[in-house]
């Protein structure tokens, strides 16, 4: 399908998981185990994460769901997803809540980089389009017209903003060749040439397009590196190198119930001699503008915002599933027990509570812009990478022994050999033995697994090292209000003898 069909189906309808599933046959360079997949939509390794997401499009253009999931396009009038939305006001703060909300309970919390993420940050951009236009009026036009575009036909964008872990103690200038960081190694009349690499696009095999930037500070000397572009996942010459998948690997969906279908793909980016046109370029060789794009627009809040709905429904699931675990052993009324879960509890509400507040604490600037709380969301952020863990422990310690005494496989329930002493054995006081297994494979999968393994690591992470996201929360709270206390402390009047 051409892009001009792209655009004229979905001026008169949304996209669908099938639409979506059958543009993903596009010629991309994805490998796996040192050979080119041919199809992301039927290799094991990214099948069901990819209808996951087909669910995610399918979900959107519900008819039932149109008020919650959709806006009015004010270029085409045609409804839009709402994670595309800018928000101007508290309630469409709250109504790009409650789309993502939706979505993530689809896979549990379990999608990080679902398409609502870094469409967040297209919003933030595209909200305050004079930071790109400090470099060039043309770039912040360039931006503006691919967010449109974005919105419009329901793209899928997936990102890579972090340079390769090869030499931290020098600056992308320094590297032992100029081409090893993603960067600027061509510049032409009719656009640029991008060589290098850089990660770690989450979802990069099955989304449409790659947005390639830098997160990390980037100094004078760099500028071949201090982009901000767009690149479709089949441009020639760009290569994805995923992680070790784990979804071919699992065994069966009932042994692995989560990683078998929600495993998405953190890939390494490969640019070999990657054309990119100017009107995909938004910022272009320089240093400052690169810095700013995340801290000076609203990118970066708006796209953390999403993080964080999709982190509450996954600690809401984490809930859910201690508590049933615990209801199937009889442990739940014991004090012990109800002591260790009113702790979880409580990590969980002041997450959720602190995502309430990105919008009762927002602020509206002079030019209508509305700004999630940032002290909300890097307080969370802040917080995310230590008390996970906890979270974690927590459930390993309600479980005891349960994970590794398991049966071995589904098949133990099949076979005459095992199925008595299954049933038997394996039941609670509550539930029978399949019924209680599958809870405490869900539990395994979640926390024990590969799979379960890459999570903690990820949410350890999510926001960067966490030297950077407590920077982040120092730069943003309010120390003059609490200075402030001080001072008048000091200067209290003398008490009377």
């Amino acid at each position: 399908m051409s892009m001009a069909q792209a655009a004229a189906r979905t001026a008169t309808r949304m996209r669908s998981g099938a639409d979506y599933l059958e543009s993903l046959r596009d010629g991309r360079q994805v490998f796996v185990d040192g050979e080119c997949v041919k199809d992301v939509t039927t290799h094991p390794a990214f099948r069901e994460a990819a209808r996951s997401v087909a669910r995610l499009f399918d979900i959107a253009a519900a008819p039932e769901n149109r008020e919650l999931m959709t806006f009015t396009s004010p270029k085409t009038g045609a409804p839009v997803w709402r994670a595309y939305q800018i928000p101007k006001t508290h309630a469409d703060l709250r109504a790009r809540r409650l789309f993502s909300e939706k979505w993530a309970e689809s896979n549990f919390g379990l999608m990080g980089r679902s398409p609502d993420h870094v469409a967040g940050f297209f919003c933030g951009y595209a909200a305050v389009p004079g930071v790109l236009a400090a470099g060039d009026q043309k770039y912040a036009d360039n931006l503006i017209a691919f967010y449109e575009r974005m919105r419009d036909e329901h793209l899928y964008l997936s990102y890579a903003i972090v340079p390769p872990q090869i030499d931290r103690s020098k600056p992308a200038h320094k590297q032992s060749d100029p081409a090893l960081y993603a960067g600027v190694v061509k510049e032409r009349d009719d656009g640029v040439v991008i060589s290098g690499a850089q990660q770690l696009a989450t979802s990069g095999p099955i989304s449409d397009w790659l947005h390639l930037s830098c997160i990390h500070p980037l100094q004078p000397g760099d500028e071949n590196y201090a982009n901000c572009l767009a690149v479709p996942i089949n441009a020639p010459g760009l290569k994805l190198y995923p992680r070790r998948p784990f979804a071919p690997r699992s065994g069966s969906a009932f042994d692995y119930p989560l990683s078998s279908r929600f495993d998405e793909s953190d890939a390494y980016v490969v640019f070999d001699n990657v054309f990119v046109p100017w009107e995909h370029v938004f910022i272009y060789r320089n240093v400052e503008i690169s810095r700013d794009q995340w801290w000076k627009t609203t990118a970066h809040s708006l796209g953390n915002h999403q993080a964080q709905v999709r982190y509450v429904v996954k600690l809401r699931f984490l809930l859910g599933l201690a508590k049933r675990m615990n209801e199937m052993t009889g442990n739940d009324a014991n004090p012990a027990v109800s002591i260790l879960m009113g702790e979880l509890a409580a990590l969980a509400q002041i997450y959720e509570s602190l995502l309430i507040s990105h919008e009762t604490m927002s602020t509206i600037d002079k030019d209508g812009v509305l700004w999630p709380s940032r002290p909300s969301l890097y307080a969370a952020s802040a917080m995310q990478s230590e008390f996970n863990g906890r979270m974690l422990e927590i459930v390993r310690e309600l479980a005891g022994s349960a994970f590794i005494t398991l049966p071995s496989s589904v098949e133990d329930f099949d076979s005459p050999l095992t199925a008595p002493d299954m049933e038997r054995y394996m039941r609670s006081a509550s539930t029978d033995a399949k019924s209680r297994v599958a809870v405490m494979r869900l539990l395994w999968d979640f926390i024990g697994t590969e799979f379960g393994s890459r999570h903690q690591q990820y949410e350890k992470f999510y926001g960067g090292a966490s030297f950077i996201v407590k920077q982040n929360m120092f730069r943003n709270y309010d120390f003059k209000r609490a200075t402030a206390l001080v001072d008048a402390a000091l200067n209290l009047p003398p008490v009377e003898q």
